[in-house]
């Protein structure tokens, strides 16, 4: 069983699409990848959410560029939650995936984060807080990462400050 399934819909969405992976990896959550598209492969993406539902899954994360149909194809076929991941790649530098992915009509959402990299590490935070909700263990996991977080950053400004003390 996996908590998220993460769907591309295109393999060369992978390395824009690995932090989401690492981040998953890195909190301890089960995920399950492919590539499908809401186009090319309707029937394949339909029976990829099915067996996911089916396992138990608790969320999906899309990642799709241009037209950017996939998010909302998954939106339509399940009540999971949806985070969509836009990928840049065509001539508009990624803003037609942006609002394909944001612009959902009523009752069908997709939680819609940056582009490419940035959106997918967030998508995984996103994913993480979901899961959180009914897994204490995860919910530990995000404050563990984000004190870490907030470590990292004084460490760095002590550092920064100490340089320019005159």
């Amino acid at each position: 069983m996996s908590d998220v399934l993460v769907l591309m819909g295109s393999a060369s969405d992978e390395a824009k699409v690995a932090p989401c992976m690492e981040v998953l990896t890195s909190m301890g959550v089960s995920f399950t990848c492919a590539i499908t598209s809401a186009h090319r492969t309707p029937q394949r993406t339909s029976d990829l959410i099915r067996e996911a539902e089916e396992k138990g899954c608790k969320v999906i994360i899309c990642a799709a560029g241009m037209a950017a149909h996939l998010a909302g194809f998954v939106s339509a076929h399940t009540t999971k939650p949806v985070i969509g991941i836009p990928i840049s790649g065509s001539s508009l530098q990624g803003m037609d995936a942006l609002l394909s992915t944001v612009m959902m009509p009523s009752g069908f959402p997709v939680a819609t984060v940056a582009l490419d990299s940035a959106g997918a590490r967030n998508a995984a935070w996103l994913a993480c807080e979901i899961l959180a909700l009914t897994d204490p263990q995860i919910a530990a996991g995000i404050a563990t990462a984000r004190q870490r977080m907030e470590e990292g950053v004084v460490k760095a400004s002590l550092a920064f400050e100490a340089k320019y003390q005159g």
